[in-house]
């Protein structure tokens, strides 16, 4: 069973997912399996642990496997599957910001294409937005790579 400890810490990782547009139950499933005793938790545990139901679980264990944050796990000889964290979570956040990045940047050349000309402080807002995106869509490719190496040196 889980201690009030660690279910403050779930609900505060339910809390951060939230702020990031995700379901704060998504939140409270990856915030105990972060810090659940066994890397592998079954969906009962999940139930059990959370106070939610299992219809909830599974929906929000589906969308966790969808962006890359979870896996399901199946152990040969059980009926029941697992959950646990993905082992490249970390890196398929990052994807996924670099992702935005490269969209975000789109987006503002398409907007500076069609203000063409206009008044130079109504071009700055695009062209703020352009610049930062570019440079995260440049150098977040190499956070990525440059993070992948150290962790191939820690595992050694």
């Amino acid at each position: 069973m889980a201690t009030n400890e660690e279910l403050m810490y779930v609900e505060k990782v339910g809390l951060h997912f939230e702020q990031l547009t995700l379901p704060r139950m998504a939140g409270r499933i990856f915030g105990w399996l972060l810090i659940s005793e066994s890397p592998l938790v079954s969906m009962s545990e999940l139930v059990d642990v959370l106070q939610a139901s299992k219809s909830s679980i599974s929906s929000m264990t589906r969308l966790l496997i969808q962006i890359g944050l979870i896996e399901l796990v199946s152990l040969p000889g059980e009926r029941r599957d697992y959950y646990r964290i993905a082992s490249n979570a970390w890196a398929n956040s990052l994807k996924d910001r670099l992702a935005q990045a490269h969209t975000f940047r789109q987006l503002a050349e398409e907007g500076l294409a069609l203000l063409i000309g206009s008044d130079p402080e109504r071009l700055q807002r695009l062209e703020e937005m352009h610049s930062l995106y570019a440079f995260l869509e440049a150098e977040l490719p190499k956070l990525l790579e440059r993070w992948q190496f150290e962790r191939k040196g820690m595992e050694l």
